[in-house]
């Protein structure tokens, strides 16, 4: 490729919303350009970058035995509404209407489509197991699309789908997928780590998600110190403590805190610690208000609270206007120790083991001190309902837990047969029997691969991008060809050698300065560069450095073969 026919369009500034290293970067460099709020333009740039990712995604998945297939991105609402996700999978799901006043959405994802496909297509057990596998755009209506391509709406997504004739099999393919994420990570230069995750909206037995690290990402990630095991922050299991809960020493008091509702006014004002603190926290259960108590220096865990049996699959919080209603008493104030008998008290393990603690006085503008369980509070049940924390005992008996960033870049679930069972996919055994399918699931996020990679792999002069997935491996840059017909031919034949080689090079032929020419190479993340000029001719040499590198080293062209070998 010439520079001179390619459209190369950075910039030095970038909108005041650019927040994070990805999303400046790629602005800057001319690889996006934003149409709509969460929609973006590919620039000739950006679609080569994407190209290398879709490129080691499908080669990869083709090696693992894979079927590629394509699928409507519209969907019909009555698919959706066979599995009930019509109004379940909420405000993300983009709905519209056809001149006839059918009504379809965009799909966010396709697991209805590719069960219908099933069902229609796989009539024996001799057909399996398969798997089928897309890349192709999706939409998901994010509330607060932030982060260029990193929280996009619009985004483009390798999703697979695997169908089986029991757990076996499913749990064969689920390997497989995992094993196949990673030589697709490993080969894309990606520092990243598997861990166990929540199933989310689509459902599910199990799954794990493939994080890359890096410190901007939006996930928090635990891992043990002593071992391999990692989840996602939302499933870490956080183990109750050792020892049991001390007998009461002080008698139950009620004490005046007028304006102060938070743990850190209730800590600063009665000279208490927040690990003696107990916080409630009110939210709607499946038959009225359900309270959640955890230690005062910890967080409800959003995820865990949903899976309870008193709430209805999901966590929300009660409103002023409810709580008022259920308690009499404003938020802020709430607590265990008094709480009407119409309200199951579901306490977190390490909340539970505490004695003589400080809560809400069920009164305006009141706490109490001193109070203790089954005493002054009582305990519906005891369950996990925090998020883990730094010092944790890992969930596998072995280090502690530490706590890292990482942005999800791809998704395995084993479905099970959740989609199958409603949608009626079966296939006949081999004894004429009908069975309903056990399903896969396996996502990458595409787009998202290229904004997590800039976010592991930048500096201040630009991206640095893995070889895998430059836009070009090799960039040739000569100085003064248009006044130097030696530069110049030395120029053209090194472009045309590489290339020849198979070797993915650029001539930056567009006459630029050097300081500008190299400015943009590094901005871009063009690998390794090669500098022709008069002055290496004469020697005989080449100026060779290598993105990662600060210093430039004379090469010879033997040298530059064999660093392309």
């Amino acid at each position: 490729m010439r520079l001179s026919r390619f459209h190369l369009a950075t910039v030095k500034e970038v909108p005041a919303d650019a927040e994070i290293a990805s999303h400046r970067l790629m602005l800057r460099a001319g690889m996006l350009r934003k149409l709509a709020a969460g929609i973006y333009t590919w620039s000739p740039l950006g679609l080569r970058v994407l190209r290398k990712v879709e490129q080691a995604v499908r080669e990869e998945m083709n090696r693992a035995g894979a079927i590629e297939l394509l699928m409507p991105s519209i969907q019909p609402r009555e698919l959706w509404e066979e599995t009930g996700r019509w109004e379940k999978f909420g405000g993300q799901l983009l709905k519209l209407r056809d001149r006839k006043d059918a009504e379809y959405c965009y799909g966010p994802t396709h697991e209805e489509v590719v069960t219908d496909f099933a069902r229609n297509e796989l009539r024996s057990y001799k057909q399996l197991p398969v798997n089928f596998y897309q890349i192709q755009t999706k939409f998901r209506d994010e509330i607060r699309p932030r982060f260029g391509v990193m929280r996009a709406r619009e985004f483009l997504m390798k999703d697979a789908y695997s169908f089986h004739l029991d757990p076996a099999s499913l749990e064969a393919e689920y390997r497989n997928m995992y094993e196949t994420y990673g030589r697709i990570f490993t080969r894309l230069g990606l520092r990243f780590r598997a861990v166990q995750a929540d199933t989310g909206a689509i459902g599910g037995n199990a799954s794990h998600e493939f994080q890359v690290l890096a410190d901007s990402g939006e996930d928090a990630i635990a891992f043990s110190t002593g071992s391999d095991y990692a989840a996602n922050i939302e499933l870490a299991e956080a183990l109750a403590p050792a020892g049991t809960r001390p007998a009461p020493a002080h008698a139950l008091e009620r004490v005046d805190t007028p304006t102060q509702k938070t743990i850190d006014e209730i800590c600063a004002f009665l000279g208490v610690a927040p690990a003696q603190c107990v916080k409630t926290i009110l939210v709607r259960g499946v038959d009225g208000l359900v309270a959640l108590c955890v230690r005062g220096d910890h967080e409800i865990n959003e995820v865990k609270a949903a899976k309870l049996a008193e709430l209805p699959g999901e966590s929300v919080l009660a409103d002023e206007a409810e709580i008022l209603k259920a308690t009499g008493v404003r938020p802020g104030f709430i607590g265990p120790a008094g709480l009407p008998a119409s309200i199951p008290v579901i306490v977190d393990r390490s909340a539970a083991i505490l004695a003589d603690f400080v809560c809400g006085g069920n009164a305006d503008g009141s706490h109490y001190r001193g109070a203790n369980w089954e005493r002054d509070a009582r305990i519906t049940r005891i369950a996990d309902l925090r998020k883990v924390v730094e010092g944790d005992p890992s969930p596998d008996g072995q280090g502690e837990l530490g706590i890292a960033r990482g942005i999800e870049v791809g998704h395995v679930f084993q479905l099970g047969q959740k989609y199958a069972e409603v949608l009626g996919a079966t296939v006949l055994d081999d004894q004429g029997k009908s069975r309903v399918l056990w399903m896969g699931c396996y996502g990458i996020g595409v787009s998202r691969i290229v904004a997590a990679a800039i976010e592991q792999n930048h500096d201040e002069a630009g991206i640095a991008w893995p070889e895998a997935m430059a836009p070009w491996r090799v960039a040739i840059c000569p100085i003064g060809a248009h006044q130097s017909e030696a530069v110049r031919e030395e120029a053209e034949r090194l472009y045309a050698e590489l290339a020849q080689a198979g070797i993915d090079v650029v001539l930056d032929d567009r006459g630029l300065r050097p300081g500008a020419m190299f400015a943009d190479m590094e901005l871009i993340g063009i690998p390794h560069r090669i500098v022709v000029s008069d002055r290496g001719l004469a020697a005989g040499t080449y100026e060779y450095r290598r993105r990662s590198e600060s210093e430039n080293r004379s090469l010879t062209r033997e040298d530059i073969g064999r660093l392309f070998d």
